[in-house]
């Protein structure tokens, strides 16, 4: 006999027989262990997932915020701006107001000056009264009567 029959000679059926009921016994055992270790892995992988969720959530919610404060935080910069332009358009008006207060010849050389730029136009002219001449019948005449 060669040596590799007698090693294997030297096991007895029951030494095959405890291998392999010990190799059962192992895969047993993983599967046990899988069984109770797979659904606890699942709400470990879940609980994870809600975390991160929960994160996201939150960022996109401080995202809301801050775009939300810069749009507020640019309206009023806009209305102080608006109000600073209505103060120098006041003060403007003011300014030209008193400067054609008691100017009364002023503003009738800027009124025949432009006269120059209004070509065809009926201009109505207010009177001592304030009340305009109304040329009805130029308009009639304009028409040839129709």
């Amino acid at each position: 006999m060669s040596t590799y029959d007698e090693k294997t000679s030297n096991l007895s059926g029951g030494a095959i027989a405890g291998f392999v009921i010990g190799g059962v016994l192992a895969v047993a055992g993983i599967i046990v262990l899988l069984m109770w270790a797979l659904p606890r892995y699942g709400v470990y992988r879940q609980g994870l997932a809600g975390e991160a969720e929960l994160a996201n959530a939150e960022y996109s919610r401080q995202v809301a915020v801050r775009e939300a404060q810069a749009k507020k935080d640019s309206a009023v910069m806009l209305a102080q701006a608006e109000v600073e332009r209505a103060k120098g358009v006041a003060q403007a008006n003011k300014i030209i107001g008193d400067s054609l207060k008691d100017n009364e010849a002023y503003l009738r050389y800027l009124f025949v000056n432009n006269l120059a730029d209004t070509k065809d136009q009926v201009i109505y002219v207010p009177t001592e009264a304030n009340l305009p001449i109304l040329e009805a019948t130029r308009a009639d005449k304009a028409t040839g009567g129709k």
